[in-house]
């Protein structure tokens, strides 16, 4: 019987079949070959004594953290306060789902609090990012999550306390999760969502998940960096060097466009300091 998992906890799986939602193990050999279902993996289940996932169906994509396989589209999300926007970790959102080849959609939540704004915009207007904003409690905005849900798996990632549950829990029309306050001493999000879990919502599906303030891109290889970063598509090839890394030598055509004003600095800034995150760990391997 063939199933999508849907949830994952103590070692045990919860597979969506035709039949409904069964509770299986995995088989040891999984172990041996180093590998482990994941949420939204496909996975074929066979059936003696007990169920148990006898085999993975090969992935489209699976990201670490979250720990999600064959996601279509990630919503990125971000509060303009409480807890303060993180630049950084929502560019390490973006590359991470560049390289999996997933659709991300940048959301701004808590717009209700009233801070400007406009920097995630100007930053990323010369990239193929939509950036849609949000208050995710009092239900405004919320229409195109819900018009592109169909045919998807789309997973919410963020920080904590930015609103992901609360988010989920309007799209779904329940209090399917359990949502938190910040906390007012550090200004930090407590983590509500505790592990993984798919929602039918429709014709799609959503992946609500924990939340966390870094990300490791170590699996990212020094010539696959420029590639993810869409507003260099245009100039990339125009370097003086085929092997250009854009940093120090003379006839880039990236530095020349940055100069111009047709990349933005703080993106190109960010590309300078995991291309030098990358050069480190090469050092000293």
């Amino acid at each position: 019987m063939e199933g999508l998992i849907v949830k994952g906890i103590g070692g045990f799986y919860y597979v969506k079949t035709s039949t409904g939602i069964i509770e299986c193990k995995a088989r040891g050999i999984f172990r041996h070959k180093d590998l482990t279902p994941m949420i939204g993996d496909n996975v074929i289940i066979t059936e003696d004594d007990s169920p148990i996932i006898s085999d993975i169906l090969p992935r489209k994509n699976k990201l670490i953290r979250p720990p999600v396989a064959n996601i279509t589209q990630a919503y990125i999300i971000f509060s303009i306060k409480n807890p303060e926007m993180n630049i950084d970790l929502l560019n390490r959102f973006l590359i991470t789902c560049e390289y999996f080849n997933i659709k991300a959609i940048v959301c701004i939540n808590k717009i209700d609090l009233g801070s400007d704004s406009n920097q995630i915009e100007d930053m990323l207007k010369k990239t193929n990012y939509k950036v849609i904003y949000i208050a995710a409690k009092e239900g405004i905005g919320l229409d195109y999550i819900k018009n592109n849900l169909k045919g998807n798996l789309s997973v919410f990632s963020g920080p904590s306390g930015v609103g992901k549950s609360t988010l989920l829990n309007k799209i779904v029309g329940n209090e399917l999760m359990e949502t938190g306050e910040l906390s007012k001493k550090i200004k930090r999000g407590k983590n509500t969502t505790r592990h993984c879990e798919i929602i039918e919502v429709g014709q799609g599906f959503l992946v609500d998940t924990p939340g966390f303030s870094s990300i490791d891109c170590e699996f990212i290889k020094k010539e696959d960096l420029e590639n993810l970063f869409p507003e260099f598509d245009n100039y990339k090839s125009q370097c003086k060097f085929n092997n250009c890394s854009h940093n120090k030598e003379v006839g880039c055509s990236i530095k020349e466009a940055l100069s111009n004003g047709e990349i933005d600095k703080t993106r190109y800034e960010f590309y300078i300091k995991v291309l030098e995150e990358i050069n480190s760990r090469r050092k000293w391997k």
